[in-house]
């Protein structure tokens, strides 16, 4: 083939490759493809037109292209950080409202339970079992209310509890896909749970004990219960609300933003599995103690999954952006 040939086939690519190399972010995939169909050209430009402009020019853009495939490689690098400074808090902004819902829809289920046990005293019994009822009331008898969190097997109920806390979340994550029901469910129901056993140990009198005992964990361990829930919630309502996409479509980008979303959690159910089993158990504990705990748990949460997102996406985008 004649060189004016072969640059008349190919000049059209060659161009659209070219204004590629001024963009910043070139997918992975584009850039290997890219970087692929250069090297073919120039091997046989070089065979076939050895000293000629074709081979310079084929040359400078395959070099151009190796230094953005070398960038990447750098970039990717910093994947796991970028992770938790943008990608996650991008996505909890983003998604903000279905975390608000996933919030109302367990205090909907808590109030619930406060009043069902406020008309029914037997109503404990049947969402928190009469077995563990019967425990905790000879438990209170004995002086110690708490004693549940005593467990001599530390690590086993660390275990124990981080494994369960984990499927609780990826259950109010994965049942989002029965177009949001299932994982308002599972909001709902450990909603109901939660009022009930606050309530319980009010009638009891036991509250203030109960409370600074129970949140010492439970408030890393219900807001990301809470999270989750909204997490399925970004994947039901992308099938019920795909927009201006195809409804499969929908689910693929729904499902990338979720599972970041349950992903990021992981450590945050570690770490509460942790307190209740090493911390919540010295019940004796002083009561500023508990509070201070309680206060940074709390902290954190506001701050990493609420505040942050608002500044990253602040950053990003350079307002406050819409849903």
């Amino acid at each position: 083939m004649r060189e004016a040939a072969y640059i008349k086939q190919n000049r059209n690519k060659w161009q659209q490759i070219d204004s590629q190399t001024q963009n910043r972010n070139i997918p992975a995939e584009t850039l290997a493809n890219n970087f692929i169909e250069l090297t073919d050209d120039l091997s046989y430009a070089r065979t076939f037109y050895p000293r000629s402009q074709t081979v310079r020019y084929l040359n400078q853009l395959a070099g151009r292209y190796f230094i953005n495939i070398y960038k990447y490689k750098k970039k990717d690098k910093g994947r796991f950080l970028r992770f938790w400074k943008e990608e996650l808090p991008l996505v909890m902004y983003k998604h903000r409202q279905k975390m608000l819902y996933s919030f109302l829809f367990m205090l909907a289920g808590a109030l619930l339970g406060i009043f069902s046990l406020q008309q029914d005293s037997g109503f404990a019994n049947l969402v928190l079992g009469p077995s563990y009822v019967n425990m905790t009331l000879e438990n209170i008898e004995n002086g110690d209310p708490m004693a549940v969190y005593k467990d001599d097997h530390k690590e086993y109920m660390f275990f124990g509890i981080g494994t369960n806390n984990i499927r609780v979340a990826f259950l109010a994550f994965i049942f989002g896909i029965f177009f949001s029901v299932g994982s308002v469910y599972v909001l709902f129901i450990n909603g109901v749970m939660l009022g009930v056993f606050q309530y319980f140990f009010y009638t009891k009198g036991l509250l203030a004990i109960s409370a600074s005992t129970i949140w010492l964990h439970g408030t890393l361990e219900i807001s990301a219960i809470i999270i989750a829930g909204g997490a399925g919630m970004i994947l039901g309502n992308s099938l019920l609300f795909p927009g201006s996409y195809k409804r499969t479509y929908a689910l693929q980008k729904a499902v990338k933003d979720a599972l970041k979303v349950v992903v990021g959690l992981i450590p945050v159910f570690v770490v509460a599995a942790f307190i209740e089993s090493y911390i919540t158990r010295l019940t004796e504990m002083p009561i500023y103690l508990k509070l201070t705990i309680i206060g940074l748990s709390a902290l954190f949460i506001i701050w990493y999954f609420i505040y942050y997102p608002y500044l990253v996406n602040k950053r990003k985008n350079g307002r406050v952006s819409k849903d």
